[in-house]
Order: structure tokens, then C-alpha cells, then sequence
């Protein structure tokens, strides 16, 4: 299965400790000109995924916008990597970001590959895996998720975050949530307001852009972080964002008495 220790910070095991990555999946077609996956797929891990000839192909057979030497000279065009399907699974239960290096719904994902990972998912009941996705209108071919799959939309705009509630709100998951990053511009509090309260999500992650960094404005934040106060919806504040919060009693978390708020959902 290849496990990685992550250091991202909202990754944990469900013993609160520090959780892991697992990459089946490499490769995105989403194209985001802020991915930190991209970078590092062109950069340090190039010669390892471009040794890797397990091509995502539509269901025509055909390569997605690229010819052949294209998807073999590119990193991070989408592979799959069937050796990382295999591990001992044993021992105590682990917090597992799927994907970290891919988009498990996204753009040319052949749903065959996400079955796969899926499958290992269900079957490996005692540990928590973290889904996601930039591309929620995905989401509902694989309704109902396991209950220890967390599923989770990135948004980073007011359109992306109406978006992906109302795709949210139509699949079954145990635990759905939003990420908010990086978050790039300010969320209409009026929409927020309308479908946090309902409970269509039940975890929050907001963070800032880095690489060049680009912190979301304190106002913004503030906004998310309130509504979701008054809904009782957990919040996790990134690390990224300290310097943009300061030590604010605000974003302090009075449960561990620590700062910042890093909170997890109840699942």
C-alpha cells in the first residue's frame, strides 16, 4: 500500500495522532495553477512517475488532450499504480489522505480506478480514509460512501462552495466537509448561513495559498468561522494561516487550550 507519514495537519489517525498519504493514484487533470502536487511531480518525483506506463485512457480507448510521448514525458498526467493496492493491513487503525498526488473523482479518473480504491476502503473498516475532490458532480456515482470515509469538497470561491453543498447534500457519507483552500475570495455569509445550518456538512478546513503565499483575508475567515460557530460545526484552521490570525483569543482552541483551532468532525 506504500503509506507516507503527512505532515498535513487536518490528516490524522483516529487517535489524534499525526495520520498518512496513500498515492494509488498520481496525476491530475484538473489544472489548478496553484497545485503544490503538480510541482512536486515535475520536480523531485518525476523520474519515478515517469517510469510508470499505466496510462488513464477514456472508455473510447483514447488519451486525454495529449498524444502518447505527451502523457509519457508528463508526471503528473494521470497513472495508476497497482503495486500500491497491495500491503500488510494489519496493526492499529490509521487516518488516510487518498490521493494527495491526484484527485480520486477528477477530470479522466477511469471509475474502475476509483472502485479499486474504494473497495480497499470498505474492507479495511478499523482505519478513517479522507476523500478530496475538486470535482463533486462525481461524487454520486459512488453513493453510499463507507462510514469511515470522510468525503470532502475543495472551495476555493463562492461558486465552487455552492457548487459542492449541493452536490454534498445529495450523496450519503458519514462525514462531509468543506476545504476551504486556499480560500481566494469571500464566501457569501447569506448562502453560508442557509446550508451550514442544515447540516449538509459537518467539517470545516479553511487555509491559505502558499508558494507564492497568499493568505485569504482576515475578514473572510472570520465570517466562516463564526457561521459555523453558530451551526456547532467543527473548524480546523490551517498552520498557513498564522500569520495572517496572530495570537487572536478568537482562534484559540479551548478544548486543548492550544492555538489555533485545529478541531475534527464527531465521526
Amino acid at each position: 500500500m506504500r503509506l507516507n507519514r503527512t505532515k498535513i495537519e487536518w490528516a490524522k489517525n483516529p487517535d489524534g495522532t499525526q495520520g498518512y498519504t496513500w498515492n494509488p493514484i498520481t496525476g491530475c487533470l484538473n489544472g489548478c495553477e496553484y497545485c503544490y502536487a503538480r510541482k512536486l511531480a515535475n520536480t523531485r518525483l518525476k523520474n519515478v512517475y515517469t517510469k510508470n506506463d499505466n496510462y488513464a485512457y477514456d472508455a473510447y480507448g483514447n488519451l486525454f488532450n495529449c498524444s502518447l510521448k505527451e502523457a509519457r514525458e508528463n508526471p503528473f498526467y494521470p497513472r495508476f499504480w497497482q503495486d500500491r493496492l497491495y500491503h500488510p493491513w494489519g496493526g492499529k487503525p490509521r487516518g488516510i489522505f487518498v490521493c494527495d498526488m491526484s484527485d480520486l473523482f477528477g477530470i479522466g479518473i477511469p471509475e474502475e480506478w476509483t472502485e479499486k480504491v474504494l473497495n480497499l476502503c470498505r474492507l479495511h473498516e478499523q482505519n478513517r480514509y479522507y476523500l478530496l475532490t475538486k470535482q463533486p458532480q462525481n461524487l454520486i456515482k459512488f453513493s453510499p460512501f463507507p462510514d469511515n470515509c470522510y468525503v470532502g469538497v475543495s472551495a476555493t470561491n463562492w461558486l465552487m462552495f455552492s457548487d459542492a453543498l449541493g452536490h454534498l447534500a445529495s450523496i450519503q457519507a458519514k462525514v462531509k466537509y468543506i476545504s476551504f483552500e486556499p480560500l481566494l475570495e469571500r464566501i457569501q455569509l447569506d448562502m453560508l448561513q442557509q446550508m451550514l445550518f442544515p447540516r449538509v456538512i459537518s467539517w470545516v478546513i479553511i487555509g491559505s495559498q502558499t508558494k507564492p503565499y497568499k493568505p485569504p483575508k482576515i475578514e473572510w475567515v472570520k465570517e466562516i468561522v463564526e457561521a459555523c460557530d453558530k451551526a456547532g460545526i467543527p473548524v480546523f484552521l490551517k498552520d498557513n494561516l498564522k500569520p495572517l490570525l496572530g495570537d487572536k483569543p478568537d482562534y484559540w482552541d479551548y478544548h486543548t487550550g492550544k492555538w489555533l483551532r485545529q478541531e475534527l468532525p464527531n465521526g
